[in-house]
């Protein structure tokens, strides 16, 4: 019988040493209090983030048809596909960049297409994962669909003949 009460001593305080002391809980709180601070605006994620990532995954799907033959552009390699799946997954989280307070130029529909970029990428990542070259292409097209819609609604001038 003492026996087992100390092993139920032991375990107590076993367990009492693992619990989260208030200092270790305190700091997630308080993070989760902040305000995120924005770097960079959406022409800076577009140009550093997004368009690398989104043209790594797009030169990455299909194929180019010449008089010397047909050259597929999917990876042949585990290391050329892990890179895509990278790049398809800095698509995704380029789509949570956008949806950030203060990013938003209105509401819905910024969100809507920031969504659809986050969706995108998931796809594209995806589809470099179990290394499917005609998933990654449709997934692709999707991006460039994206990327389209927000174009024709939210970039003017001589930047909305530059972009897809």
């Amino acid at each position: 019988m003492k026996q087992g009460k100390l092993a139920l001593a032991a375990l107590l305080l076993t367990l009492a040493g693992c619990s989260p002391s208030e200092q270790a809980v305190a700091p997630v709180q308080q993070a989760a209090g902040n305000s995120f601070k924005l770097s960079g605006d959406v022409k800076h994620i577009m140009q550093w983030v997004l368009d690398p990532a989104a043209d790594s995954v797009w030169d990455s799907a299909g194929s180019i048809i010449t008089a010397a033959g047909t050259r597929e552009l999917a990876p042949t390699t585990d290391e050329g596909w892990l890179a895509v799946e990278h790049n398809a997954a800095v698509v995704a989280a380029s789509g949570n960049l956008l949806l950030m307070p203060g990013r938003a130029v209105d509401d819905q529909g910024w969100q809507n297409i920031a969504q659809g970029l986050v969706d995108a990428g998931l796809l594209a990542q995806a589809a470099a994962k179990n290394q499917d070259s005609d998933a990654l292409f449709d997934a692709g097209g999707q991006i460039y669909r994206v990327c389209k819609s927000c174009h024709s609604v939210y970039v003017q001038g001589d930047e909305a003949e530059e972009s897809p």
